[in-house]
């Protein structure tokens, strides 16, 4: 069924901070393959089909980007600055995952490479990345 509309529409996305909880905490970053940003790091996600659920986009983005299956998200936030996203108007909901142990990682889809990062001690980050990361240590980090 097509839709028609008279005003424009955001886009929705999904992103994902996977960490691990033992200290010096680790945070899992991909390195993007393709424009805009491409070669820059930045956490896993993607935009979400018009099929799909938010949590099932963010387990589907995580997986194809990093290999990781994870049955269970916790849901983060919502990042909607009108100027997020190059490619046009875009609200992200993240997600996140803390893990016990670093997990092998497989980068696919359009990440060119995922590794794991010293929170501490991170590349520059595409997009609103470095703010959300930031609000992650302060809100959840912080407990830890």
């Amino acid at each position: 069924m097509p839709y028609i509309y008279d005003y424009p529409r955001p886009s929705v996305a999904t992103d994902i901070i996977v960490c691990t909880v033992a200290k010096p905490h680790h945070i899992l970053l991909i390195q993007r393959k393709n424009p805009p940003y491409e070669h820059m790091w930045a956490l896993p996600g993607g935009f979400m089909d018009i099929n799909e659920r938010l949590h099932d986009t963010a387990k589907r983005e995580l997986f194809e980007e990093t290999g990781i299956n994870a049955e269970q998200l916790n849901f983060f936030g919502v990042y909607d600055d009108i100027f997020r996203d190059p490619r046009g108007r875009t609200i992200g909901v993240v997600y996140y995952l803390l893990l016990q142990n670093f997990i092998k990682l497989h980068a696919n889809d359009d990440a060119k490479d995922a590794q794991w990062y010293n929170i501490e001690n991170l590349p520059p980050l595409a997009f609103d990345h470095s703010l959300i990361i930031n609000d992650f240590k302060q809100k959840i980090l912080t407990y830890c």
